[in-house]
């Protein structure tokens, strides 16, 4: 009775804390997209990851109220925050501090895919897109 007992906690503790390991190599988008596919890998009350893929670009914009951290996997661009601009290819790590505007060019044929986490957790709504940007992307579903 003791043994059922320790395995039920132990499985009601893994269901409610238990962590998911995600092989990001593998990871693919689910749908196709024209230029931007994000999926959001986890979130809480403190921060939110996503796994964003880019073809084309990213117009200039800000987050209001987080900072984002950056670790490229695949493909490259130009990346520019605030007033910089840098070349990121895979193995780059940055951070975007709240309220810096920031834009991405892609360079390479292959879409880049990044890590991207928000901080605290992002839901979307504090994203400001710099007017002066005029250059166009398409929209897709979900950013």
């Amino acid at each position: 009775m003791r043994v059922l007992f320790l395995t039920l906690i132990l499985f009601i503790c893994t269901g409610l804390f238990g962590q998911q390991a995600v092989n990001l190599s593998e990871l693919q988008p689910e749908t196709e997209y024209d230029n931007i596919h994000v999926k959001k890998l986890d979130t809480d009350g403190n921060s939110t990851t996503f796994m964003i893929w880019v073809k084309k670009g990213v117009k200039s914009h800000k987050h209001a109220a987080h900072s984002e951290l950056i670790y490229v996997l695949d493909g490259e661009g130009n990346m520019t925050v605030g007033e910089s601009t840098f070349k990121i290819g895979p193995g780059d790590y940055f951070r975007i501090p709240q309220n810096t505007f920031h834009a991405l060019d892609v360079l390479s044929e292959n879409a880049m895919k990044v890590i991207s986490v928000q901080a605290p957790e992002f839901d979307g709504s504090d994203r400001i897109f710099d007017e002066n940007d005029k250059r166009v992307f398409t929209k897709d579903k979900g950013y």
